[in-house]
């Protein structure tokens, strides 16, 4: 096992959204509500991900939902030392939400919209990276546009009415969404197995086209977390290794001690985030990569916005700078109950330093009626197969 590559100490990692975006920036990571989608509709998803970056921001103003922004999980942040945004700007309904957009445009500030917002609620002229900028870097369509053809999966465009005859049941194959909008934060990737019968996901029934995409038999799977500054410099942040379920789905990631990716692909992915610098872009972004049983070398998904290996990245360097190489896992817990249940039979823990709080979000502090409560912890300890044993005991606690 090799160490994670970190940056070069010439430049100073970054330990919080301020030192990514610099000053005059205030950010919104909530997914956007779609032009005819009923407002209930994904609408945790939006909120959980909106308060997401509540507990590294420090100075840069964060448009979040009130559910990320309770006293004790706030305290609980601070208490462990993470540089908390000391100004968010918090919404309880959709329309507080644009509400607190409009009040950030008419300050005068740049919004950092990680996900394409409706141009008439953020102005191009408002925006620090512009709506169709977003959605085309993030669309899965247009990957082929940014990635060398040496790591690119074999993929093919597929049309809604075409999808039947694209998706064998005997063949093995993946599905993504080929679209420049967020859809609520709801287009999770299908993998299917060949021979298993065929489930296609509720967004094929709403896009007009989707990705098909070869299986490839994974070996190893990173995820490359990479940043732009305010000087349009593409930066290596540093690696993970990324934890997929069963059904292909992203379920939290190793950082500190991984297998390191080859140079030639580690160099690829700085070309890939450069190319979207020089489009614009500016943030954080995580390039998922895959070595094969095979040999073979991709780079299958981009993601230009904050993702769940942002978050850990910036709290570890925030808290414990002079040991980022030490192990450590990401997860996430969630429970039909209040957030106060559920950081209960977590103390002993959070006092021990052994797990750290990164976000949470409670549903009873807003206008949502469905009540769900969320955490994403860090689980802190020096022996990886012991962080495992940890992480499975506390995914089955919750369990539900």
């Amino acid at each position: 096992m090799q160490p994670s590559v970190l940056l070069a100490p010439v430049v100073r990692a970054p330990r919080s959204l301020t030192d990514v975006y610099g000053p005059g920036v205030a950010l919104c990571a909530r997914p956007e509500l779609e032009v005819g989608v009923r407002a209930g509709a994904n609408r945790h998803t939006r909120d959980v991900v909106s308060a997401r970056p509540i507990a590294v921001a420090a100075e840069t103003p964060v448009i979040c939902s009130a559910g990320g922004t309770g006293p004790e999980l706030l305290a609980h942040l601070r208490d462990s030392g993470l540089p908390v945004g000391v100004d968010l700007r918090e919404f309880r309904s959709e329309a507080e939400f644009a509400a607190r957009v409009r009040e950030a445009v008419a300050d005068g500030v740049l919004l950092a919209m990680e996900y394409p917002q409706p141009v008439a609620l953020c102005p191009d002229a408002s925006a620090l990276k512009t709506a169709g900028l977003v959605g085309h870097l993030n669309n899965k369509a247009s990957i082929n546009t940014l990635v060398d053809p040496r790591f690119r999966a074999r993929r093919t465009v597929v049309a809604r009415g075409d999808l039947a005859a694209a998706t064998p049941v005997g063949e093995s194959w993946v599905l993504k969404a080929a679209t420049d909008d967020a859809h609520g934060g709801s287009l999770d990737v299908y993998l299917h197995v060949a021979g298993e019968p065929v489930a296609l996901p509720a967004f094929t029934g709403v896009l007009a086209e989707c990705v098909i995409e070869e299986y490839l038999p994974i070996r190893h799977n990173w995820g490359i977390q990479l940043y732009v500054g305010p000087d349009a410099t593409a930066r290596l942040l540093a690696i993970t290794e990324q934890r997929i379920d069963a059904v292909g789905i992203y379920a939290g990631g190793r950082f500190g001690p991984v297998t390191a990716p080859p140079a030639e692909l580690l160099a690829e992915c700085l070309a890939i985030t450069q190319r979207a610098a020089d489009l614009g872009y500016r943030g954080l972004c995580s390039l998922d990569c895959a070595s094969t049983s095979t040999g073979g070398l991709a780079v299958l998904d981009l993601n230009f916005r904050i993702t769940g290996g942002s978050i850990p990245l910036l709290a570890i360097q925030a808290i414990r700078p002079d040991t980022v190489d030490q192990p450590a896992e990401s997860l996430k817990l969630t429970a039909p109950v209040p957030l106060t249940d559920l950081l209960t039979p977590l103390r002993p823990a959070l006092a021990a330093g052994t797990l750290l709080i990164t976000s949470g979000h409670d549903t009873t502090r807003t206008d949502n009626p469905v009540p769900h409560s969320t955490l994403q912890l860090l689980l802190l300890g020096d022996d990886p197969d012991e962080l495992a044993v940890r992480r499975v005991a506390l995914e089955s606690r919750f369990a539900h």
